[in-house]
């Protein structure tokens, strides 16, 4: 008799069972990752007479299809990768302050999300370090910018440096943004 719950494994990599990396199209990485973390599932899966005995069961052709499925998988898995780093690498974060009247002032964050960060976590994060309110707002090109009251520019442009490393020092950006007068 079987004990429940059954715990099972996910792979740090693709999230699937081990057993199911092959279909993920991360096969390398997701083996490198299991034989650090789970050495012994890993002898299971990925031992020599694991591996014949898995391809004897299917024909030539079979064998070669899916020789030729991974090799697709894999190069489409680097493709992608290599594109979300380029992008990465050329997005810009432009922190704005932008004057309102007076001497009222609001800062407004863009680009961020090109770095994987959740633009609402990161609104609460501001609201909390800084304590004012911060709200996610949507900006007419498409896409969303965060909303800090007050004239916080200097100070979110240093949070987001040292708080984000992934996010380069020179790909963030800071800009005034002065309201047009009305012609008197």
């Amino acid at each position: 008799m079987a004990e429940y719950p059954k715990q099972v494994t996910y792979c740090g990599v693709c999230t699937l069972p081990p057993e199911y990396c092959e279909f993920g199209g991360t096969v390398k990485k997701c083996e490198e990752w299991l034989k650090d973390n789970h050495p012994d599932m890993h002898a299971k899966l990925y031992s020599q007479e694991a591996i014949e005995q898995n391809l004897s069961t299917l024909s030539l052709e079979a064998q070669k299809r899916a020789e030729k499925d991974s090799q697709k998988k894999a190069a489409k898995a680097a493709t992608a990768e290599a594109k979300a780093q380029e992008q990465r690498a050329t997005s810009k974060v432009i922190i704005k302050r932008i004057e309102r009247n007076k001497r009222k002032y609001v800062t407004a964050v863009q680009g961020l999300e090109a770095f994987g960060l959740d633009i609402k976590k990161v609104a609460k994060d501001f609201g909390k370090k800084f304590a004012t309110g911060s709200s996610v707002t949507k900006v007419p090109g498409g896409g969303e910018e965060i909303t800090v009251q007050g004239d916080l520019s200097d100070d979110i442009l240093e949070y987001v440096v040292d708080q984000y490393k992934d996010i380069p020092e020179d790909n963030v950006e800071c800009i005034e943004d002065k309201k047009k007068k009305a012609a008197g």
